[in-house]
């Protein structure tokens, strides 16, 4: 039941924008529906065996109904169609998760019925503790949704194998091969954070997107010296030539990094959370800043790096490290939130040497007409 709970959250949140940044509304739908189902377990007819064809809806809805946004800063649907407005989109996907979730728990309570009670809790909380760990085991593996969809539909064909009939079946082969051609997809890899695809436009600048959001765009240092200068306005402010030591911070595809081998950075410390983000720019960044001897990559947290080092810099820069993911459906906490903190700010000081230079930048883009504006804080 959890595990399942987990996968409807991350399933919805990668494909419809509305979830984004919303993953508790699917969170509520499923404690309503875990609510409604341990309710129902006393009646006498037993609806467990319509779980699976209400799965299969949920996910089918969420695939055929996508919701998210083009290059152009347009929301489109499945096939750059026009996406149901957030009106229609989140109350049928309530209804669906909340109605997938109350089946599921029906099972679960009329088998916890046949325990003692604190036996039946202790069961719980360790089937609870078994599918966070088990699915969260499977995001850090970069599993695709066909592992996930093979978990689940492996473990209705075990509880209802003398329940089977023609109905649940197909609805257990279509959850596989729903999440099987979805994994399919090209240019389309599943990190432990998000949904990650990317393209190259015709101008040869390569966009990546992270749960149908364009996130990142790579781009060769020569390009950057005349479309975005702001990655160069922090080294004239540095008075140490050569330059020295620098820790980039949210260093992503690598278009920072390469600015800093630009200047003669004489070693680069760059922390970035995304493994898969961090292997598409080491893998097709035209400068390739990642294969230098010079850098020295580290899959890591922010500002867990700085706690755990004692190393001092010439320059630290964080560099655009706004993530699209809640650390919890509970709370509106994302992964860069300790990072812009006075604690973390005292502990980028004490890492920089003297006459070094901090700087961190953020976007906020507004449209207005049919262009996209961008302000940048230094």
């Amino acid at each position: 039941m959890l595990f399942l709970e987990l996968m409807l959250i991350r399933w919805g949140a990668a494909n419809v924008l509305y979830l984004a940044y919303f993953t508790n509304f699917v969170l509520l739908a499923s404690f309503l529906g875990i609510g409604v189902g341990f309710l129902r377990a006393g009646s006498r007819r037993d609806h467990f065996g319509q779980a699976p064809i209400v799965v299969a809806v949920v996910l089918g809805f969420v695939a055929l109904f996508p919701v998210q946004v083009d290059h152009g800063a347009h929301v489109v649907g499945l096939f750059g169609w026009p996406a149901l407005p957030v009106w229609l989109s989140l109350p049928v996907i309530f209804v669906l998760v909340m109605a997938a979730m109350a089946l599921v728990a029906e099972g679960v309570a009329r088998t916890f019925a046949t325990f003692p009670p604190l036996s039946a809790y202790r069961l719980d909380i360790l089937g609870s503790l078994l599918g966070i760990a088990t699915f969260s085991g499977l995001a850090f593996l970069h599993s695709p949704p066909v592992v996930w969809g093979a978990i689940v539909a492996a473990a209705f064909l075990v509880l209802l194998r003398k329940r089977l009939d023609p109905w649940r079946i197909t609805a257990l082969v279509a959850i596989v091969l729903l999440l099987g051609a979805v994994s399919l997809v090209p240019h389309q890899y599943w990190s432990p954070y998000y949904k990650v695809s990317f393209s190259r436009s015709p101008g040869g600048v390569e966009s990546i997107k992270v749960n149908g959001l364009p996130h990142q765009s790579i781009y060769p240092t020569s390009l950057l010296r005349r479309s975005n200068a702001f990655y160069l306005y922090p080294y004239r402010h540095l008075k140490r030539r050569p330059l020295g030591d620098v820790l980039i911070v949210g260093a992503g595809n690598g278009n920072d990094v390469a600015v800093a081998l630009s200047q003669g950075a004489r070693h680069i410390d760059a922390v970035e959370i995304d493994p898969v983000i961090q292997s598409i720019g080491a893998r097709d960044h035209p400068d390739h800043p990642y294969q230098d001897p010079r850098v020295s990559v580290h899959i890591d947290d922010g500002r867990a790096f700085l706690e755990r080092s004692d190393h001092r810099y010439d320059l630290i820069i964080f560099a655009l490290p706004d993530s699209l993911t809640l650390v919890s459906g509970q709370s509106s906490l994302r992964l860069e939130s300790y990072l812009f903190t006075l604690q973390a700010m005292q502990s980028v000081r004490r890492h920089l040497r003297a006459g070094g230079v901090f700087t961190m930048y953020r976007s906020e883009e507004r449209r207005v007409g049919k262009e996209c504006r961008s302000r940048w804080s230094p």
